[in-house]
């Protein structure tokens, strides 16, 4: 029966200590939540974001642009069982997790944003806008 038990790391390493006195003095605090990597390259007239994001599906992500700032969400649920004949549980785990960053694209054009996601890897191509050039002129005297 004790093989059945799951195995749980414990932070008593001596040389830990310290580091651990501020998380179990106060208790875990929502800013220490882990986020996805991310990986922005720039491809000159454009920008490659790459985020990973495994286990999820592609149903699971969320991408939000307002105001010059794209959010990415990702929110995952996983509930398995395993039952003997009787009905009653062997094994039983739930997973959920949710994660968000965000980014400034200020100078990206908005409208030609595409998005891709593949192998646990959401990828982002974010085109730069073209800047502006002032026309130049001449102006007739009369």
């Amino acid at each position: 029966m004790f093989g059945m038990i799951p195995f749980e790391r414990r932070d008593d390493n001596l040389f830990d200590i310290f580091d651990n006195f501020e998380k179990k003095f106060f208790g875990s605090t929502n800013a220490n939540l882990p986020a996805f990597r991310t990986d922005i390259r720039d491809q000159g007239e454009k920008f490659l974001l790459e985020a990973e994001l495994p286990g999820f599906q592609k149903e699971d992500i969320q991408l939000d642009l307002h105001d010059n700032i794209l959010t990415i969400k990702a929110q995952h649920k996983e509930d398995s069982q395993q039952k003997d004949k009787d009905g009653s549980y062997i094994r039983r785990e739930r997973r959920y997790g949710s994660f968000a960053r965000t980014f400034d694209v200020t100078g990206i054009d908005e409208k030609a944003i595409t998005a891709s996601y593949e192998n646990g890897i959401l990828t982002l191509t974010l085109p730069k806008q073209v800047p502006v050039q002032p026309e130049r002129r001449q102006i007739a005297i009369n």
